[in-house]
């Protein structure tokens, strides 16, 4: 070949390059940048130039397998293109196999959590496609398993790892989460770096709006599957996922109904202006038109209940219920957590209807004590109907005690039926406090239904619950009302007759242990050097533990039935160091359990304390818990 020819085709060769290079350099972004223009200052500016179906999607799987007739794929799909770099999302997509026109569920996992085979297969067997997304990396399948671990391995390009795998890939960002790339909350703050989307102040900084980008990419790749009805799509998700799902559905009009859990309703506070009028709740809320229901339970940290009355009034939707569980925090039981399959039951599959929700009002007569009366609708089956109230709530404005939130004690009020209504009183201990009020009503499933829930483990309900909205009675209202005071504080804190379980609570029905805030409530008065008293007998001999808080303490018990009386002081509880309760006050969460652990607090290196064992026989029966006076 002539030297002219060589050359010919270096030259071919290097222009061909070039050109590839260019083009990989000239790949559009999905976003302009500013170029000096001011960054989007509310939610319409954020999302206005957002088109989730016009890129590609890319779709590649990574592992695909048939589990009990269900189809599932470990995949990732485009996200978009930030700063010169594509960006991909992974998740767990499942479907029945054969099916067609199924509607479609985005899944979004909270803080800590990840995309789960669980979700999509438990799905698929109610006739649901899911995607459940792994925006912070984390994948659980079998034989496909990210952790924290494995996500740094991959952002660090470890490819010659064994345990590196292919994951959710930010490119240029950071929207990762435990742990985060850069090691910057993006959540709560609004930064500004090198590894951001923006060099100035911007909500396309923060996490919150590139995870629900990637989400509502994930809309575009249901929309777009064979099998699935691009006409019926929903979103849920817990905790982080909870706050995402209103995200995702206060932006994109595909969403057909939503069901967020302990998150959505509370990040209204941040001091960021910018930060409160695009990613925070309230903008998002108020332009939710779907179906919607919220799973908040009344004690839960990230989605307060205080907030429910402000975030239903938002939403344009005039389709909504709650489901509040009593004294729980970040955590349910079958009867509430299956709220999210029967919503979209009715709005995505029309094979459900939902009784309507039930309604609370508050009477202040000029003795006694508050009456409550509710109005419930009867069109299913009511098993019982539950009053809760408290005055350890917090009015709205107030700076979030988180440990009163998770700890406050919710009194409950057993209700009689009077023509068609359910009255009961609310005994109160000072007029000088806000008063807290809500109802549940509890309805049979003629059905049982049988999901994956929040932490993805498996449930059956034969029954749900809907709840009303809480009512706050402000203090000043209170105190036009002479003789209200009607609860004194005691000695005695649970009698252990009647209804008591009902201010008792467990996330496991399958063990006996239980749990109280009782003793955090100012009615059951308390000094420094009491006693805590109780009786208790078991069947046969065990060790039950009692834990108060961070802190618990052993106590064998004989067997056969007799009452073996327990006395304990303060020094008796130690925690994982040993170091036992200097007092009683600051105590919150009461815990008789069959065992337990102790665990070191934020930065502690200790290892963990088993207590107790496996109870033997039947469960153990208690009475009268008191505090003693010395």
């Amino acid at each position: 070949m002539s030297r002219l020819r060589l050359s010919f085709l270096t030259l071919h060769f290097l222009l061909s390059g070039a050109l590839f290079l260019r083009g990989v350099e000239a790949l559009p972004d999905t976003f302009s940048p500013l170029r000096g223009m001011e960054a989007p200052r509310n939610h319409q500016e954020l999302w206005d130039e957002f088109d989730p179906r016009r890129e590609p999607l890319e779709v590649e799987v990574l592992r695909q397998w048939e589990d009990s007739g269900v189809e599932l794929r470990v995949l990732r799909y485009r996200i978009g293109v930030f700063k010169g770099e594509k960006a991909v999302m992974a998740g767990v997509y499942g479907f029945p196999k054969g099916a067609s026109n199924l509607p479609g569920l985005l899944q979004i996992h909270g803080g800590g959590q990840y995309a789960d085979h669980q979700a999509p297969l438990t799905n698929a067997k109610r006739g649901y496609a899911t995607l459940s997304i792994a925006w912070a990396g984390r994948i659980s399948a079998p034989d496909y398993r990210v952790g924290p671990a494995e996500v740094e391995l991959f952002w660090n390009g470890k490819s010659q790892d064994p345990k590196r795998k292919l994951t959710t890939d930010w490119g240029a960002l950071d929207a990762y989460h435990a742990p985060s790339r850069y090691g910057i909350d993006a959540f709560k703050s609004i930064p500004v770096a090198d590894w951001t989307l923006d060099s100035v102040e911007s909500p396309r900084n923060n996490a919150w709006f590139l995870i629900a980008v990637g989400a509502r990419r994930g809309l575009t790749f249901l929309e777009r599957q064979p099998e699935v009805d691009a006409s019926k799509l929903g979103v849920y998700g817990h905790s982080m996922g909870g706050k995402l799902t209103v995200l995702t559905a206060g932006s994109d009009e595909r969403v057909k109904a939503a069901a967020p859990s302990c998150g959505g309703i509370s990040d209204r506070y941040a001091s960021n202006p910018l930060h409160l009028s695009t990613v925070s709740d309230p903008p998002s809320l108020r332009r939710i038109s779907c179906p919607i229901v919220f799973l908040s339970p009344a004690n839960d940290f990230h989605g307060r209940i205080n907030d429910l009355p402000t975030a239903v009034s938002e939403i344009k939707s005039r389709e909504w219920r709650l489901t509040c569980s009593p004294h729980h925090n970040h955590q349910d039981t079958p009867p509430y957590e299956v709220a999210t399959q029967l919503w979209f039951d009715q709005f995505l599959k029309d094979c459900f209807r939902f009784p309507k929700s039930p309604e609370i009002s508050i009477g202040l007569p000029s003795e006694k004590s508050p009456i409550a009366i509710v109005k419930a609708d009867d069109s299913h089956p009511i098993e019982f109907i539950d009053v809760y109230y408290t005055q350890q709530g917090q009015v709205e404005g107030e700076k979030d005690d988180s440990e009163n939130t998770k700890n406050r004690f919710w009194r409950y009020a057993p209700v009689s039926e009077r023509d068609g209504q359910w009255v009961t009183r609310l005994p109160i201990l000072s007029r000088d406090k806000p008063l807290w009020v809500y109802a549940n009503v509890r309805y049979k499933l003629m059905d049982p239904v049988s999901a994956a829930g929040y932490y993805y483990g498996s449930f059956k309900a034969d029954s749900f619950n809907l709840s009303s909205l809480p009512r706050l009675i402000e203090s000043a209202e209170l105190r036009t009302a002479e003789s209200l005071e009607s609860l004194k504080p005691s000695l005695l804190i649970e009698d252990f007759k009647g209804d008591w379980r009902k201010e008792w609570f467990s996330y496991n029905p399958s063990k006996w242990g239980l749990k109280t805030h009782k003793i955090h409530d100012p009615a059951w008065r308390r000094q420094d050097k009491a006693t805590l008293a109780f009786e208790v007998k078991s069947e046969q001999p065990n060790t039950l533990v009692v834990g108060i808080d961070s802190r618990a303490v052993e106590r064998n018990l004989q067997g056969g039935n007799r009452w073996t009386s327990i006395r304990l002081k303060p020094g008796d509880f130690k925690d994982l160091e040993g170091k036992g309760l200097s007092n009683w006050e600051d105590t919150r969460e009461l815990r008789f359990v069959a065992d337990d652990t102790l665990r070191g607090g934020r930065g502690s290196t200790a290892k963990s304390k088993k207590l107790g064992g496996a109870w033997k026989g039947k469960a153990p029966e208690f009475r009268n818990l008191r505090w003693l006076k010395n």
